[in-house]
């Protein structure tokens, strides 16, 4: 009898410690409001900025920009509000009443997140989506261009080809990508041989850290600036504007794709490829992209690869460059296709050329789906016993495929140090893995496979450490425990994204955001004590 009103008055006890903190949430939900709506800017309405969780607009919001279906129907907590800033004041406001109520902040500008690190979170958070802040200014006589971090790369490039058919920006090919995260984790597209990546081309940013502070790059001091230009702004406040440095691009570009079966000699052209790729003129992008196809002569399954080019110049310009380093690609003028600088981002984007530049002002993406994506560096040309295992892991898997981007040109002139992003010199190409999935029930099946083809790969591309790209964030790698590790914890991952520059990183966190309110699963680390990182 004693035992059984034992267990009744423990279950009373906890039945009202959960009502106790349940109204204690509720209760800091409602201060949260109020100091939000305290320190609004009130020209327009308030239901417009911030929806909760009943708000009927809630959901679509929330879901309007996740590509990603892994993390739609997960049991990871929601946000508790959605902020959509139209200023840098909405900003501000949901920061300081955040960090005043403790809870956490994610920050979403296009939603093409691997993780879903942008808009999930392991404890109570308020998601700030930046879609708002869209407006771009592109300054012709300077070069130069104010972005909104909210603004995808496609609105991007129509709002300099409005201004000029002779000036581009190096950034991605998949137009809803958001400024904010391409920008923020490096940034790389078909011209960043010639012209660096999309972060070596900032020249200014704007952003809020965690004491509300509205900041340029005069005012954060070089290191933060430093450390926003691929080391992750999620890690370090929340970057609402950027200003770039536009490139000069030639009237005429000219692009080919030529695609190749192991039976018509894949195997061999990939192997002169993986030898070449990186030693091509800056001028010339010839990427790789590995797949399964059906064959054409017997209706197996094979492999195939396809060779894709972008060259800034004519083709009668390009035919005798790749006569002289790839002929046996076979490469004729009936494969070119020549174009305006804009209408090869409408082709590498998925479009025709001919094809209104409006679809590029769409924030729908032609993509949406289950996925899971990985990458590695590559140092050495993959031997022939490597690329035939390899392609029998993929045959296992017919929605699996292998991007291989080369780098040389412009990436092996830059230091490694210079930015954050440390994959430049040594590397000659990088291969992104995808799989892709139509049913949330396959989803740890594809799991386990691409696991198992990134184990297989290890003996073919970079150690010590085996270097990653942040902006194909992966998880595998390692994640801090709620936001809260230690450096050498957080290094598992942080050495693979990258490598010595996580120190310095780790020493501009520590400086500048000690408190480190902004954090999530693969944050830059505070330093716990003073200690020689040499």
């Amino acid at each position: 009898m004693e035992r059984s009103n034992f267990r009744m008055r423990r279950l009373l006890l906890l039945l009202l410690v959960s009502l106790a903190q349940s109204a204690n949430s509720s209760s800091a939900h409602e201060m949260f409001l109020q100091c939000f709506s305290s320190h609004m800017q009130h020209s327009r309405s308030y239901s417009e900025v911030i929806l909760t969780k009943n708000s009927s607009a809630y959901s679509s919001v929330l879901q309007s920009s996740i590509r990603n279906f892994r993390f739609l129907n997960t049991s990871t907590l929601k946000p508790q509000f959605i902020i959509t800033p139209f200023n840098e004041f909405e900003i501000q406001a949901a920061i300081v009443c955040a960090k005043k109520y403790d809870m956490q902040i994610r920050v979403r500008s296009g939603g093409h997140d691997y993780e879903g690190l942008s808009f999930l979170s392991y404890q109570e958070f308020v998601l700030i989506d930046l879609a708002e802040l869209s407006s771009i200014s592109v300054d012709i006589e300077s070069e130069t261009a104010w972005i909104g971090a909210g603004a995808s790369i496609g609105e991007l490039y129509y709002r300099i080809a409005e201004k000029s058919k002779v000036h581009g920006f190096p950034a991605g090919s998949c137009p809803t990508v958001g400024v904010g995260g391409h920008f923020s984790g490096g940034g790389l597209g078909t011209i960043f041989r010639k012209y660096g990546l999309a972060a070596d081309n900032v020249i200014d940013a704007r952003i809020v850290d965690a004491n509300g502070r509205i900041l340029d790059r005069e005012s954060t001091g070089e290191d933060l600036f430093w450390a926003i230009q691929g080391g992750g702004g999620a890690s370090f406040g929340v970057v609402f504007s950027w200003k770039v440095r536009l490139v000069s691009v030639p009237p005429t570009v000219t692009v080919f794709n030529i695609e190749k079966t192991l039976q018509q000699g894949a195997s061999n052209l990939l192997h002169k490829w993986q030898n070449i790729g990186d030693k091509l003129h800056e001028d010339l992008f010839l990427h790789a992209t590995i797949a399964v196809a059906t064959s054409s002569s017997n209706g197996n399954k094979t492999i195939q690869v396809s060779f894709a080019s972008l060259f800034l110049g004519r083709a009668e310009e390009l035919l005798p460059v790749m006569q002289d380093s790839f002929p046996e690609l076979g490469l004729t003028r009936e494969n070119c296709s020549e174009m305006s600088w804009i209408q090869s981002v409408l082709y590498y984007g998925g479009f025709s050329p001919s094809d209104s530049l409006d679809v590029l002002l769409s924030r729908t993406a032609q993509f949406k789906g289950f996925f899971k994506g990985k990458s590695d560096y590559v140092k050495e040309p993959i031997p022939e016993t490597g690329l035939e295992g390899l392609y029998k892991r993929l045959l296992e898997e017919e929605t699996s495929m292998l991007i291989l981007t080369p780098y040389g040109g412009r990436m092996s002139e830059i230091s490694d140090s210079e930015t954050p992003f440390p994959h430049r010199n040594g590397n000659i190409f990088e291969i992104q893995y995808i799989i892709t999935w139509d049913v949330e029930e396959e989803t740890e099946k594809n799991l386990k496979w691409m696991r198992k083809l990134y184990a297989y790969m290890a003996p073919y591309v970079s150690n010590s450490p085996r270097a990653a790209y942040l902006n194909y964030r992966d998880l595998d790698l390692g994640r801090n425990n709620h936001g809260n590790t230690s450096f050498a914890k957080a290094s598992v991952w942080g050495f693979k994204y990258f490598k010595n520059n996580f120190k310095r990183l780790a020493r501009v966190k520590t400086a500048t955001e000690p408190s480190n309110f902004f954090r999530n699963e693969q944050s830059i680390p505070v330093l716990q004590r003073k200690r020689n990182l040499k």
